[in-house]
């Protein structure tokens, strides 16, 4: 039996080639646009790239990590959790975050692409 390699962060949004591209409805657009809002917030993409890096992050660690109150955080957190964005799990008193879908990864990793890119070119 052939085992395929696990994908890469990246490889699970990869962009349609133009002819491939449908027109967006504007159903979808509003829900791309809901999605956008969560996670255009810096705090929250702070933590979502905190999380990525770790794996695994409780409430204390992530607050440390992102320099804000575990108060501010767990608010922040049920916001993508309700989105279905991270997951929990209770650990003895302690509650840990996953991120659930490696897309998420991958937008801040092309908002970084795009904001690289965007400084190497003349203004």
């Amino acid at each position: 039996m052939h085992e395929q390699a696990p994908a890469s962060p990246l490889s699970c949004c990869q962009p349609l080639a133009a002819p491939q591209r449908p027109p967006l409805s504007e159903d979808v657009a509003v829900a791309m646009e809901h999605l956008f809002k969560i996670v255009a917030n810096a705090t929250r993409l702070r933590m979502i790239n905190a999380i990525a890096a770790q794996g695994e992050i409780c409430v204390t660690d992530l607050a440390a990590a992102v320099g804000t109150t575990p108060q501010v955080v767990s608010n922040q957190l049920q916001r993508l959790v309700d989105r279905g964005m991270l997951a929990s799990h209770r650990r003895g008193s302690r509650i840990f975050y996953r991120v659930l879908n490696p897309c998420l990864v991958a937008l801040l990793d092309y908002g970084q692409c795009i904001l690289n890119s965007s400084a190497d070119e003349p203004k």
